[in-house]
């Protein structure tokens, strides 16, 4: 190994280094802050205690009647709450009230009524009027049982005369702090991993340069004699792969290469099928309807390979597309029904109902020919794999910046295994009714037609059934 990539692979070793040592304090950061905002947040609910135990204090005496069927009715409600990643489904707060002697008048979950509290530090604190807050586990031997508690003072005529405590389980929102150390990781270790590839690729760039300078200097010390044809040679030879490199680099050899690849495995298949059914032709005395349906079959797979060409050429020429050249103002809803009539007429040959849901119409800045093209596959391949006697929805809804197009089929749905394949290029599924298999191009060529609208496409199983295709595009300025 030279010098230059030691030093290289040192410097790149100090980013690392670095990078987890950040990683590190960032990940062991978040949980003082969860608390800290757990504990913020228990602070206004004990004073709210607090301000309604007063409430119902008489002539110094706390009064805690109310607070039982108050915390009964909490810990029944029934609801669903959504919280980002974590869905939350009952209270777990809990509460009690003490005397001035720190013993327990009220507890909300009945079980520490009458016991002495006033060596705890939430009250001892509280009642000579101090901040008072503890963590204090609910199994001694296990860490998670821990709870965090804050009292607020209960007062009569400005006099201390008990505390209200509030207290929340570090476990109700530990799942939270897992989940923030997570994604943390993750973002982190994929900047290290996208530093450090473009850190090599800038280096193979600009580094080996100067290195085939390097090499050719040594080249040309080692000579004994100066023989100028052969230095010219020489010369010209490093500048022409140099050339070469380049060339090979800015045309995406490599990506052509992988097209070429995939496309010819693609079609060994009808191939191997219009040979066979060739040969078979060159039998004599082959029966006419034999003749006739080897034909068929020889008509059937070319126009397969022709349309896989064609599919790819389209795609292709897609792709090397940075930006829609002149966008324009579209309007959605009568696209989706002009779309609708034309594939009616194969629908009904299967006796499938095509169903247009826009009640609303809006207009998306795009190029017209392209949207068509879009919403039209995914119209053919929702009636492809619906049954005979199914049901289309094509829909359009409606958001504050997105126009989402949804078009759901009444098939078998997505399995399980194909839902990270359906957008890779030349991945099909048969269709149910007749077992064969597309070019696998149509959902690559509709990514990609969402890509240039700045839009995003999606497919999923519907909940009642079938397959769901999202396709979100940005609302043109009205």
């Amino acid at each position: 190994m030279t010098k230059r990539n030691r030093i290289f692979i040192g410097i790149l070793l100090i980013y690392a280094a670095g990078i987890a040592f950040i990683l590190y304090r960032v990940v062991a950061e978040i949980d003082p802050r969860y608390r800290e905002s757990a504990e913020e947040s228990l602070v206004e609910t004990s004073h709210l205690l607090a301000g309604l135990v007063e409430q119902d204090v008489q002539a110094g005496a706390i009064d805690t009647t109310r607070l039982e069927p108050l915390f009964k009715s909490l810990y029944a409600r029934q609801f669903l709450s959504q919280i980002y990643s974590v869905t939350k489904t009952r209270v777990e707060m809990r509460a009690y009230v003490t005397d001035r002697s720190g013993r327990v008048l009220f507890d909300s979950l009945g079980k520490s009524a009458g016991a002495d509290y006033s060596q705890w530090k939430d009250v001892s604190y509280t009642l000579r009027g101090d901040y008072g807050a503890r963590t204090t586990r609910d199994v001694e031997t296990d860490p998670l049982s821990s709870v965090m508690y804050v009292g607020a003072p209960i007062r009569w005529n400005n006099e201390i005369i008990g505390v209200a405590t509030v207290g929340k389980p570090v476990a109700s929102f530990g799942q939270f702090v897992s989940a923030a150390r997570q994604k943390t990781l993750f973002v982190g270790l994929v900047s290290v991993l996208a530093v450090l590839l473009l850190a090599v690729i800038v280096s193979v760039w600009l580094v080996r340069p100067f290195g085939v300078i390097a090499d050719y200097v040594r080249y040309v010390r080692a000579q004994r004699s100066l023989n100028l044809p052969r230095l010219g040679r020489r010369a010209l030879g490093a500048i022409g792969a140099a050339y070469d490199e380049m060339r090979d680099a800015l045309a995406g050899r490599n990506y052509v290469a992988d097209y070429v690849q995939t496309l010819t495995h693609e079609v060994k298949s009808p191939l191997s099928a219009i040979r066979g059914a060739a040969e078979l032709l060159q039998e004599a005395g082959m029966p006419q309807a034999e003749r006739q349906r080897f034909l068929a079959n020889i008509m059937r797979e070319t126009g397969r390979i022709q349309e896989m060409v064609d599919r790819m050429m389209e795609l292709t020429a897609l792709e090397t597309r940075r930006a829609l050249d002149h966008p324009l103002p579209v309007a959605m809803k009568p696209l989706l029904e002009e779309l609708a009539g034309a594939v009616q007429d194969a629908a009904a040959a299967r006796s499938i109902r095509i169903i247009v849901d826009a009640p609303e119409d809006a207009a998306v800045e795009g190029d017209a020919f392209l949207l068509r093209r879009a919403v039209s596959n995914l119209l053919d391949n929702a009636v492809d794999f619906s049954p005979d006697g199914g049901t289309v929805v094509l829909s359009l809804q409606l958001k504050a910046r997105t126009v989402r197009i949804q078009v759901q089929d009444s098939g078998p749905g997505i399995p399980e295994y194909a839902h990270d394949k359906v957008f890779e290029k030349f991945y099909s599924l048969a269709r149910p009714h007749s077992r064969k298999k597309s070019t696998g191009l149509g959902l690559a060529f509709v990514r990609e037609i969402a890509s240039l609208h700045d839009g995003r496409i999606e497919l999923a199983n519907a909940p009642e059934g079938g397959a769901l295709a999202t396709l979100s595009l940005p609302r043109a300025a009205s």
